[in-house]
């Protein structure tokens, strides 16, 4: 069916089009749960569905072993509520206050208390979450209220952790995958509007593509594609660009309600380079977002619309630019930072900095602003779905980011994806005929392009519709600015058809064009129809300023109507199941709005009559923005073809090797790689072996520990420390380890000690003798290590340690062991590094501070580093109320924000004591925002 590829430097130009096929002859495929999407939510829904007796099959437009958001990892949980650190009701009430009141509760209070068990499930599939030396969830504070951060070490490898588990021999004869197919609109029963299949092609040999199916579960991410970036790229997005709002478009003409697309998704990002600023990971190491005078500013407690409103209002004023600051922070510090933010998150992220010949340590990280984009996930805009994530559309669900779940996250999105799956698997395969006339339709969308192959290109036009939606929706917004996107989108409607293309990777962009024009539509008329200001930045209407809870304190739905026309309702908030003050939905029923009504936009010239003269034109406009290289996705000429001539054996033993792995090998199959003689293919078989883990897989993981090759080693201690959570605490492992502490390699004795640690297959005398070892990075694994088994009396001994970042760890470590006391920091309470005292004044607040201790922290509120005058304030909060208060008051006077903060905090410990309250309240007006937020707790305190 395909047209034959062409020969190396050829011009596309001259490359024959795709036939069209006919409708007649599309593969039909069956099944019982249909899942379209293979991310982070469709993973999930696609496990569930089968582990609940469902026939499965996975529809993904690339390949789910890389697809999604989730592919490049993910550095931690932003919404993990575990319990003895953050409670359910707290998180629902978080993210009520974030999202303004406008919430279903019982659609987030599932993420509540679900995440858990989720985060519990993720782990026993072998992704790996931070925990302390004690083997507890190592949760950290970022908002000013509530613990609920949790970071993942190895969270690069999420992605193919998932890809195993959809690998394993019980879930393939239950899940079928189909990559490289590309669903285009959701197929409803004509009778009774329910989900019955999709329409689709294949984006690498055009064919057409049905599917009949029980349940439908769309959770095809968000619109990241919506907004145009700042450098014009059409693939710079903030969000993954693959993203290009697929499920919003196929969700909307299937008859689904919409909700929130007013309410945009735009975030902080780093100047000219798209990626995210990263504050999440920054935050908790000591950075920060400042002005230019290097002064804190946000006021708002959560990642929001107000923290985006604050952060642009700043951009703009004559504070302006804002930073990322973490050029304070020690190198220990940054180095920690550098390994996470430049590898996990962005690899490409070092290079960025490098070649402008910035570096953490000399030069804050300049931020600005994203383009809009659609995300319940991150924000709330989304498909409208229960607490089951149902859609209105009967036997049709969303999950993920697709779904209007507010700040749902990636915890949220496996919840959801769990609660499809576990939903739709009550359903078996439609058998009735698939309806006529919406495969027709399906079929003109798909080949249209391909009947005018010199039409525009797919980049040409996406790149102007994309212009329009950075002129006319991207806020802040206006009636009038509105009203002409609209028209500029309806009118682009006939270009988009228009648009040419030749083979089946450009029908791929084409599709992807008309469901970008959709969401861009959606947002448009559902940002004219809300008529006040909500959210902050993501839905300001210079015309209608003012927030009205009274009359806009209600869902905004969208839906197609049986005309075809977008028509709205005012639907208004559930009862909340947990109270916010803030906040009182006035309930009634729901308000028909019908179609927006646009604003009346002026024109040159009288409305009135006729102009005595007009210009001849011919009815087209023509396109005349730069083409944009479609660089992202297409495939190279020549990639991957060998040289003429038979291909090197250790190449074809590579080869044959990773058609192994997609059989789930068990370890005898792979034991001919793994003892290979080329390093190149034990690396791989190594990795392999860590992707499957068969049964024996830790023992042989230890023993490549001391392969000769470093590229062995390190794939060897990358996969058992992923790995960590799902292998059994075995002698051999131990043994294996145990003998790894001897390798020269200085990086596989650190993931020795990790894994031993975690495995609680060490003791005090192990990791004590780790202690003289020549690496610090071993040294801090051996403190670590000694932490989560109470060795106390060592930990003491390693106080006189050379490296500071030794003596650092020695210090928080005192005060993690299960029964601390202040007597072991003696030595290093007198440190001469200043980073090592103010560590250990900061650990006297958990290991207790008696008045033998509060005065010395009195003292160190004096001393010239800024880092001991904060580790003093901290230690104070443990102290007695009549030395600690009078110091904590004057520290309020001092000119480090973080001394100043530190001071508020600990005296919001002794808020009972009147003058502390009366210092607070005297905080209140400090020109840190976060000195002056914390101060302002002290009425709940």
């Amino acid at each position: 069916m395909a047209a034959p590829a062409p020969a190396p430097g050829v011009p596309a130009a001259v490359t024959p089009a795709l036939a069209i096929p006919s409708l007649a002859d599309a593969t039909e495929l069956s099944c019982d749960v249909l899942v379209v999407g293979g991310g982070t939510a469709g993973t999930m829904a696609a496990l569930t569905a089968a582990e609940r007796g469902a026939n499965v099959l996975l529809l993904e437009k690339a390949h789910v072993r890389h697809s999604g958001a989730l592919a490049m990892g993910m550095d931690g949980v932003n919404n993990a509520v575990v319990p003895g650190r953050a409670e359910p009701d707290d998180y629902v009430a978080e993210i009520t206050r974030a999202n303004d009141g406008l919430v279903d509760q019982s659609t987030v209070r599932q993420t509540a208390t679900r995440g858990f068990a989720m985060v519990q499930r993720l782990e026993s599939y072998g992704v790996k979450f931070e925990k302390d030396e004690h083997g507890e969830y190592a949760v950290r504070q970022v908002h000013r209220s509530g613990s609920y951060v949790l970071p993942m070490p190895e969270g690069k490898d999420v992605k193919k952790v998932l890809y195993r588990q959809l690998r394993r021999r019980e879930m393939r004869e239950r899940i079928r995958i189909e990559n490289r197919v590309m669903p285009v609109r959701v197929l409803t029963h004509p009778d009774d509007g329910r989900a019955v299949g999709v329409a689709g092609f294949h984006t690498r040999t055009g064919e057409f593509v049905t599917v009949r199916a029980g349940a439908v579960i769309l959770a095809t991410g968000p619109c990241g594609r919506l907004g145009l970036p700042a450098s014009g790229y059409l693939y710079g997005t903030y969000e993954n660009p693959t993203n290009a709002g697929d499920g919003y478009a196929m969700a909307y003409h299937a008859g689904a309600a919409l909700t929130g697309i007013e309410c945009f998704q735009i975030n902080p990002l780093i100047k000219d380079y798209n990626g995210p600023a990263c504050a999440y990971v920054a935050n908790p190491f000591g950075g920060y977002q400042v002005n230019r005078h290097g002064e804190r500013f946000v006021e708002s407690d959560y990642w929001s619309g107000q923290m985006m409103a604050e952060f642009a209002t700043e951009l703009a004023s004559d504070r302006g630019p804002v930073y990322l600051k973490m050029s304070h922070l020690p190198e220990e510090t940054i180095g920690a930072v550098e390994s996470i933010l430049h590898t996990t998150e962005r690899p490409t992220r070092g290079t960025f900095h490098e070649g402008r010949g910035h570096d953490y340590r000399t030069h804050d990280v300049e931020m600005h602003i994203s383009e809009i984009g659609l995300c319940g996930g991150h924000s709330a805009s989304g498909v409208r779905v229960d607490a089951h994530a149902r859609t209105t559309v009967p036997r049709l669900y969303a999950a993920g980011d697709l779904a209007c779940v507010p700040h749902n996250y990636m915890i949220g999105a496996f919840v959801y994806g769990d609660l499809a799956g576990e939903d739709a698997a009550g359903y078996r395969a439609y058998e009735g005929e698939l309806p006529a006339d919406q495969l027709a339709a399906a079929h003109e969308l798909v080949y249209r392009p391909l009947r005018n192959p010199e039409g525009p290109p797919q980049p040409q036009v996406e790149y102007k519709l994309r212009r329009f939606v950075n002129d006319y929706v991207a806020p802040p917004k206006t009636g009038a600015k509105l009203s002409l996107a609209v028209e500029a989108f309806t009118r682009m409607s006939d270009e988009i058809a228009g648009m040419g293309a030749r083979t089946a990777h450009e029908l791929m962009r084409c599709a992807e064009v008309s469901f970008i024009r959709d969401c861009a539509e959606m947002a448009a008329r559902a940002s004219l129809a809300r008529k006040e200001s909500r959210w902050g930045l993501y839905h300001e209407r210079l015309d209608h300023p003012e927030r009205d809870d009274q009359s806009w304190l209600h869902h905004l739905d969208l839906r197609k109507s049986p005309s075809g026309k977008m028509e709205f309702t005012a639907r208004p908030v559930e009862p909340y199941v947990v109270p916010v003050a803030e906040f009182a939905p006035p309930g009634g029923p729901e308000r028909p709005l019908g179609e927006v009504e646009l604003v009346p936009v002026a024109t040159a010239g009288p409305r009135d009559g006729a102009p005595s003269a007009r210009r001849a034109t011919t009815g087209t406009e023509p396109t005349t923005e730069p083409a944009t290289p479609d660089a992202a996705g297409a495939d190279p000429v020549g990639a991957g073809t060998d040289p003429v001539g038979a291909a090197p054996a250790p190449r074809l033993r590579l080869l044959r090797l990773l058609a192994l792995v997609e059989e789930s090998p068990d370890l005898a199959a792979l034991r001919p790689y793994l003892d290979d003689a080329d390093p190149a293919v034990r690396a791989t078989a190594v990795t392999a072996l860590g992707e499957t883990a068969p049964a024996g897989t830790g023992p042989a993981l230890a023993a490549h520990l001391g392969d000769a090759d470093p590229r062995v080693r390190a794939a060897a201690a990358a996969a058992l420390r992923e790995l960590v959570e799902v292998l059994p605490a075995e002698p051999l492992l131990a043994a294996g380890l145990r003998e790894a502490l001897a390798v020269p390699d200085p990086a596989v004795r650190v993931a020795a000690l990790d894994v031993l640690r975690a495995l609680r297959l060490g003791d005090a005398a192990l990791y004590a003798a780790s202690l003289a070892d020549a690496g610090v990075e071993v040294r801090i694994q051996a403190v670590r290590a000694l932490v989560s088994v109470d060795a106390v009396e060592e930990l003491a001994g390693a106080a006189a340690d050379p490296a500071r970042e030794v003596r650092v760890a020695v210090a928080r470590g005192l005060a993690a062991v299960r029964a601390p006391a202040p007597k072991p920091l003696d030595p290093l309470l007198d440190d001469p590094d200043p980073l090592v005292r103010g560590a250990a004044l900061a650990a006297l607040a958990g290991t207790g501070c008696p008045p033998e201790y509060a005065a010395p922290a009195v003292a160190a509120l004096a001393d010239a580093a800024w880092q001991v005058r904060a580790g003093a304030a901290t230690a104070l909060r443990a102290a007695p109320p009549a030395p600690a208060v009078p110091a904590l008051a004057g520290a309020l006077g001092d000119v480090n924000a973080d001394v100043r903060k530190a001071a508020v905090l600990s005296l919001l410990r002794h808020a009972a004591d009147p003058a502390a309250r009366t210092a607070l309240a005297g905080a209140a007006d400090d020109p840190d925002a976060d000195v002056r937020a914390y101060a302002s707790r002290v009425s709940r305190a």
